[in-house]
């Protein structure tokens, strides 16, 4: 299952808001609740989105095993 659990805690550490990615960087806010909910996403997307956080994508994603 994939998590953006990261994502979340790397704006807090970066110091982003969701506010700040949809009126600073565009980014929508149907995109925001796919991260939400754990929905898939483009990797141009997740690219994008570590250029914005200046971070790695292990930063924003991971992959947790499903029991």
């Amino acid at each position: 299952m994939i998590s953006y659990k990261p994502l979340f805690k790397t704006m807090k550490a970066k110091g982003i808001s969701q506010y700040n990615l949809i009126n600073d960087h565009g980014i929508s806010a149907s995109l925001l609740d796919k991260f939400r909910h754990g929905k898939n996403v483009n990797v141009s997307t997740l690219a994008d989105l570590c250029k914005i956080l200046d971070c790695k994508i292990e930063d924003i994603v991971e992959i947790e095993k499903e029991a």
